[in-house]
């Protein structure tokens, strides 16, 4: 049976779920979670949608996310894995991205999608530590699959830079 919780407590219950890959961030924060139901019956539905196919993150999220809100008797409950439309970046609220800053991890650059890598060029992300924008991809991949690995060519720290999507 569902407790009294309305949908905005709900709202906030999923902001305490983090995201395991990176802790710092809530899956709210991600915008992962997309949409949040309650149905006629009391039926409890929570949309997620992953950062991208294939995400190994997506079966902690979920369980995650039960744990949370059944520790709060919200039942009977659902969540439901939507793949389209596809994530982006542009999910992601800017509290998120100023969490990711303070976290050391450069955040998305605004309205890109990193089409360029495409023709060998590299979105130039500000340093997370110094803000210098004098950056260079070292490699690909970061420490997950959602981010590249850069070096700021100023302070010379290594720092990872959250890919658009």
């Amino acid at each position: 049976m569902t407790t009294t919780l309305t949908k905005k407590d709900i709202w906030n219950l999923l902001e305490e779920v983090s995201d395991p890959e990176i802790p710092v961030l809530s899956v709210v924060d991600l915008g992962i979670v997309r949409d949040l139901i309650i149905h006629k019956n009391g039926l409890t539905e929570v949309i997620i949608t992953p950062t991208y196919s294939g995400c190994p993150a997506m079966n902690m999220i979920e369980v995650n996310i039960r744990s949370v809100l059944q520790e709060h008797q919200i039942s009977p409950l659902k969540v439901t894995t939507v793949i389209s439309p596809a994530w982006t970046t542009d999910w992601m609220t800017e509290s998120g991205k100023q969490k990711l800053k303070a976290y050391g991890i450069a955040p998305p650059i605004a309205g890109s999608v990193d089409k360029g890598e495409l023709f060998g060029a590299h979105p130039k992300p500000p340093c997370p530590h110094c803000g210098s924008a004098n950056t260079e991809m070292v490699a690909q991949f970061g420490s997950t699959a959602c981010k590249a690995m850069y070096k700021c060519l100023t302070c010379k720290e290594p720092f990872d830079y959250f890919k658009c999507h």
